[in-house]
């Protein structure tokens, strides 16, 4: 299969593992069958692939690489179980659900995808996190899973696993963008050696605020970018991974340019402290989603 250049800019993860700085997200509630737009995304040069067993694209994530005819040690693919599938048993029942769909042996990020069942007020989310999280250690020890990571884990959900792991986080995947940067949990992870990526880097699809903000309406013509490439760029200065997605090959092709150019410390400074907008309004601590209704990228 040929391709557009492949990502060739990468982070090292706490187990030494290289990961390239940019993903590719599958979730997309426009298309029943995400076959064609992940197809498009490998010939433009994608490699590192998010889904979860919510997004429900697990099984076209698995039939584009292997329609791709490329060797499955040239990917990576991370994926996340869902909340009614927390705990030791039923974590086992996930991946092994989650390998079935992906017709794979095994994934390179397995993750939690959110920390609590339940509202804040029912303590119980810690002993669920650190038995599922036993199980996912053990997943490590058969070869089925290669490392772990945790999605939308604030520092205090990640003291738990910490104190009580035998496998660190490599990951924590987190809303972050111009307008919600999450500058404290992303200092937290950065001292405690884990890498922080962002869902939904680009803003917050229909209710995207991004897109006529001000501020990044002057740095695209500043620099000559589209503001998405201006988001996608604040985050890498950032030392955070983004994982975007796109229906086409343009997008693809355009999140992808973004290695070439560099925004100011001034301008990254601005970004990082502009007004909160273009966020989903669901916090891990106080809102569990309805897998029913799930906002798009969670």
């Amino acid at each position: 299969m040929s391709n557009m250049g492949i990502i060739n800019e990468y982070f090292t993860l706490n187990d030494g593992f290289k990961i390239p700085k940019l993903g590719f997200g599958t979730y997309n509630e426009e298309f029943a069958d995400n076959t064609k737009s992940i197809k498009e995304a490998i010939e433009s040069g994608y490699r590192f692939f998010d889904t979860a067993s919510l997004y429900e694209t697990e099984r076209y994530l698995g039939r584009a690489v292997k329609e791709s005819k490329l060797k499955r040690e040239d990917f990576i693919i991370e994926t996340k179980l869902w909340i009614d599938e927390m705990g030791y048993n039923e974590a086992k029942r996930a991946i092994e659900k989650s390998l079935k769909r992906l017709d794979m042996d095994y994934v390179d990020i397995y993750m939690i995808h959110w920390p609590r069942q339940t509202g804040a007020l029912n303590e119980d989310w810690k002993r669920l996190n650190i038995e599922t999280w036993r199980a996912m250690e053990e997943m490590v020890d058969e070869g089925i899973v290669k490392r772990l990571g945790v999605s939308n884990f604030l520092p205090h959900h990640l003291e738990n696993i910490l104190k009580n792991c035998r496998i660190r986080p490599v990951v924590d995947q987190l809303e972050l963008h111009p307008g919600y940067s999450q500058e404290g949990v992303v200092a937290y992870c950065k001292e405690n050696g884990i890498q922080p990526m962002a869902w939904s880097p680009l803003g917050r699809g229909r209710t995207n605020a991004t897109v006529g903000n001000s501020i990044l309406v002057k740095l695209s013509e500043k620099y000559g970018r589209s503001i998405q490439q201006i988001n996608l760029r604040f985050l890498l200065q950032k030392d955070i991974l983004p994982i975007p997605k796109a229906s086409s090959k343009e997008h693809m092709l355009g999140n992808k340019s973004v290695f070439d150019f560099e925004l100011t410390d001034e301008d990254v400074s601005m970004l990082s402290y502009m007004p909160q907008t273009a966020w989903l309004g669901e916090h891990p601590d106080f809102v569990v989603p309805d897998k029913k209704s799930n906002p798009e990228n969670l």
